[in-house]
């Protein structure tokens, strides 16, 4: 076996563990794929041979690759929708195992109910939650609390004191004490339920079934950009509504459920690019009240957006 192929093994057996750090980091799977591809681009590049512990310096620097990630994201004050954003998930119902050493290719994911599990074992409630740290909070409360990294080596991934990563972790777990209650966590998973029927019977193009999950009374609205008039639109009424989604029905099987400001929606990327975001608003009886859509550049900046498998 050559060293290539040793590290291919090593890096292999670590793969799901790095994954799972740099999505409980990042809150996106596609950027997680990036963080793990970034990850093994620097093993090979690397002088391991000093390494005693190959999973503890593979966990930094993934955790160091997401924090930068996170830093950017920050800076950018959008999240990042570059040319592979959406594919983890898009892509996961078709992606082929990876040929040769190494991770996936970015973009391609693994199995789509195994990419289920793992979002929903972080739970959409702490998704929003974390979402409110710091990017440097962040880090120090997943790394530690989430997977037992002692103080000493997260403090080296954020450059500080290990006190000075503990006061971190310690801000961001008063925050998560705080998080959403039971019925935040419900309405959150309730909103998920019924944003992704509506993906669902969009995809079908049948129109009874997009009438039965809205309102009778529902009000979708659309800024200029993304109407096809060229200024803002409102529709009224279930059948109106159904209809106007059953003509941007071509758009449905390219979008993505979608923590859009901490409540679940819809995002339409192709190629990674992001033009169309979906806000949903339903009632106590699961029927959509009202559509928001969102097309306008500057809207879309100032959207935070995690994207969520189906």
């Amino acid at each position: 076996m050559t060293d290539t192929d040793w590290l291919a093994a090593a890096f292999e057996q670590q793969r799901d563990h790095l994954r799972g750090v740099a999505y409980r980091l990042l809150g996106s799977m596609s950027d997680a794929d990036d963080a793990v591809q970034d990850t093994w681009l620097r093993l090979t590049g690397a002088d391991t041979s000093d390494v005693q512990n190959l999973g503890g310096w593979l966990t930094t620097v993934v955790a160091r690759v997401s924090l930068n990630m996170l830093r950017s994201r920050r800076h950018r004050q959008e999240e990042p929708v570059g040319d592979t954003w959406p594919s983890a998930t898009e892509l996961a119902a078709q992606a082929a195992p990876a040929a040769g050493p190494g991770p996936a290719p970015a973009g391609l994911g693994g199995d789509p109910a195994e990419e289920a599990v793992l979002a929903d074992s972080v739970g959409l409630a702490l998704l929003v939650v974390l979402d409110t740290l710091t990017p440097s909070e962040r880090l120090a409360f997943v790394l530690h609390d989430m997977f037992a990294m002692p103080f000493t080596e997260v403090g080296a991934v954020l450059g500080r004191s290990p006190e000075a990563a503990r006061q971190l972790a310690s801000r961001a777990r008063r925050r998560v004490r705080g998080a959403p209650s039971p019925d935040r966590a419900a309405d959150l998973g309730r909103q998920r339920e019924v944003a992704s029927a509506f993906l669902t019977a969009a995809r079908g193009g049948d129109i009874a079934d997009l009438v039965a999950l809205l309102d009778a009374d529902v009000t979708l609205t659309g800024d200029a950009t993304a109407s096809p008039v060229g200024r803002p639109l409102v529709l009224h009424g279930a059948a109106t509504v159904a209809r106007g989604a059953h003509a941007a029905s071509s758009r449905a099987g390219s979008s993505q459920l979608a923590l859009v400001n901490g409540e679940v929606g819809i995002v339409f990327a192709p190629a990674g690019h992001l033009q169309v975001v979906l806000r949903l608003t339903a009632g106590p009886d699961r029927k959509i009240t009202a559509i928001d859509v969102i097309a306008d550049p500057d809207r879309l900046r100032q959207l935070r957006l995690a994207l969520l498998p189906d």
